[in-house]
């Protein structure tokens, strides 16, 4: 049965997420072609204070108790984050534990096509033990097995460009209920509690072969699967002290303001656009156009992001372009 904070959460998400991109990302898509760069920051603070938006709702609303141990962020830092998923939810959660270290706005997730519709671990274990068998790898019970050719490609490229500092590997995990998928949430089946342990490497620390660092990102998930282990047998805690080597630059009362505005927010601003949409025939017409758009240019370009990206190696090819000619003269 669907339960009415289920009901709020779904609902507070899509409306902010429909409408913040029609209102609030659609005036800017202009500046994506004359600075891509302005764009993108512009776009970033945008999403950043959405994010704060499911944040405020999992743990105002629903009640969830987040906990965070280890090592903690550095802010500012460039970092590539790596966790384990024991439901399809979780790198969401993941924002409630980067919103007290400040890694909102710049934070990108990548996840593989097939999470969009293969549920969370349970139907993914058998597969997990089936590379395992094939591969000669034992069989895990907590996570699965990693595949390593995502990871190592987005660390060699960074490395390339002296763009990482960093490597964050977090083990979440939740002593009590695990919601698998979106139908859990709308039940109101939320996580009681969501424990985060981070362990930072400095990329100094890391190897740069690709063999090295795929046995290097196994190595972290033998280590998770013993620590998960732990924490299920035991007393369902990653650390006794319950808190990190590195405190969240953010302490809980501004976390807990930052929480109350992002519902205040995100509550005023679809119903002030819903009255707008029935008071203004203009804001009418530029729905539709907008929702015509952002239709037509992913049959075209195959999302935002791609067409963002074209524009972003425009302008570096014609920027290259101009030095070249500088010195030339």
């Amino acid at each position: 049965m669907v339960s009415w904070k289920g009901m709020y959460f779904a609902l507070a998400l899509f409306l902010g997420s429909f409408f913040g991109s029609i209102f609030m990302l659609g005036p800017f898509l202009p500046l994506m072609f004359i600075s891509p760069a302005w764009y993108r920051w512009i776009t970033d603070c945008i999403v950043a204070t959405w994010l704060t938006l499911p944040v405020a709702l999992l743990e105002m609303v629903c009640g969830a108790k987040v906990v965070v141990t280890g090592d903690g962020f550095v802010p500012g830092e460039r970092s590539v984050i790596i966790m384990n998923h024991r439901t399809r939810m979780d790198w969401m959660f993941l924002w409630n534990c980067l919103l007290r270290y400040s890694y909102l706005r710049l934070e990108k997730i990548c996840l593989k096509s097939s999470l969009k519709s293969i549920p969370g671990f349970a139907n993914t274990k058998a597969r997990s033990n089936e590379f395992a068998e094939k591969n000669g790898l034992k069989k895990y019970e907590y996570v699965l097995h990693p595949r390593t050719t995502g990871f190592t490609f987005v660390v060699e490229r960074l490395r390339e460009g002296d763009n990482l500092d960093a490597i964050h590997d977090i083990t979440v995990a939740y002593p009590q209920n695990i919601p698998q998928t979106e139908k859990h949430l709308l039940q109101g089946n939320f996580p009681r509690e969501i424990h985060f342990h981070v362990q930072r490497y400095p990329i100094e620390t890391v190897p740069t072969g690709k063999a090295e660092l795929e046995r290097w990102c196994r190595q972290r998930w033998e280590e998770k699967e013993e620590r998960l282990r732990r924490f299920y047998q035991g007393g369902r805690r990653f650390s006794a002290a319950g808190q990190g080597a590195v405190p969240p630059c953010k302490s809980e009362r501004r976390v807990l303001a930052l929480k109350c505005a992002s519902l205040l927010y995100w509550t005023a601003f679809p119903l002030g656009v819903l009255a707008l949409l029935y008071l203004c025939s203009f804001a009418q017409w530029y729905l539709a156009a907008m929702v015509v758009f952002f239709v037509v240019q992913q049959k075209i370009f195959g999302g935002l992001e791609l067409l963002e990206l074209a524009c972003h190696r425009y302008f570096k090819k014609q920027q290259k372009l101009h030095e070249a000619k500088g010195k030339v003269n």
